[in-house]
């Protein structure tokens, strides 16, 4: 197994875990702010990993603090954004606006990083996004205020994965990771002072599902997609991230009994077929095959 192809695993293990993350995010929302709640993940995320990973923290230079810093801040606009269009459109408009990063990556990333997408990946982004728009789209199509908010999110989510890309080969991943994650937290609790009225949570069950979403979706998670980023593109990254909503399908079958549609089977097989054309690179296996014929 090459590099790459373990980098995409490790990714592909995250996404699970986000789609996992969902019914524990739901649940602790139920009790918290939307801010309030982000600051108490990602601030607690943000001291176990330098508590763990106290070495790496120690050796941070001043690379790292400011690619960490621009990162952090890249991300958390794409939650803030995010958040605030949820206001005004629905969820599953949301979640396939959000995917269209799945095709801004592959441009943004010719122009920020100076590198063209291999055509396998590009195709794969393509069938994805069309997948995606079955599994998650279940109304007419109509654009308001909300949908551009999160349009502007998915241009943050996208950047987040270039630079990330660009980035974590200069400097310490890990600790690289951790400053992203801070800087979320602390603005986060910022935005939360100043448009919520904080409170810890009052039940053991929401410091639970929080405590999870902190140690494997926030701080794993993110660790693990700046040390996979040093052998996989950005292309690949935001096309295996498609894959969350799949998951999360999945998921919410076992656990809440949800059941999707035709469509929505259809649209989830559609990403993971976008995964193989991608993974495989069948643009290759064609080019070869057709050498051999002649």
């Amino acid at each position: 197994m090459t590099k790459q192809s373990k980098a995409d695993l490790a990714l592909l293990i995250i996404t699970i875990s986000w789609g996992a993350s969902f019914i524990l995010t739901k649940n602790s929302l139920n009790s918290l702010g939307t801010y309030n709640f982000l600051a108490i993940r990602f601030i607690l995320a943000f001291t176990i990993s330098s508590l763990i990973f106290y070495k790496n923290m120690k050796k941070i230079d001043k690379d790292t603090l400011k690619y960490g810093i621009l990162i952090g801040f890249i991300l958390f606009s794409g939650y803030a954004f995010q958040t605030v269009g949820l206001n005004y459109t629905t969820a599953s408009k949301s979640a396939f606006i959000t995917g269209i990063s799945v095709v801004l990556v592959p441009s943004l990333s010719s122009i920020f990083l100076n590198k063209s997408p291999e055509k396998s990946a590009i195709l794969g982004a393509i069938v994805a996004l069309i997948g995606l728009a079955l599994l998650t789209l279940n109304e007419s199509i109509s654009l308001n205020i909300g949908d551009l908010y999160t349009f502007i999110s998915t241009f943050a989510f996208a950047m987040h994965i270039i630079t990330v890309g660009k980035y974590t080969v200069k400097v310490d991943s890990i600790a690289l990771a951790i400053i992203q994650i801070g800087v979320v937290g602390i603005l986060s609790l910022f935005t939360s002072l100043a448009i919520e009225k904080p409170i810890l949570p009052p039940i053991s069950m929401v410091w639970f599902n929080i405590l999870v979403l902190s140690v494997i979706c926030t701080s794993g998670a993110f660790i693990v997609q700046n040390a996979a980023q040093k052998f996989t593109t950005p292309t690949h990254t935001a096309l295996i991230y498609t894959g969350e909503p799949v998951f999360a399908a999945i998921f919410a079958y076992f656990v809440a009994g949800e059941v999707l549609s035709f469509k929505g089977f259809v649209g989830a097989a559609l990403i993971l077929m976008g995964m193989l054309v991608a993974e495989i690179d069948f643009m290759s296996l064609l080019k070869k095959k057709k050498s051999v014929n002649q």
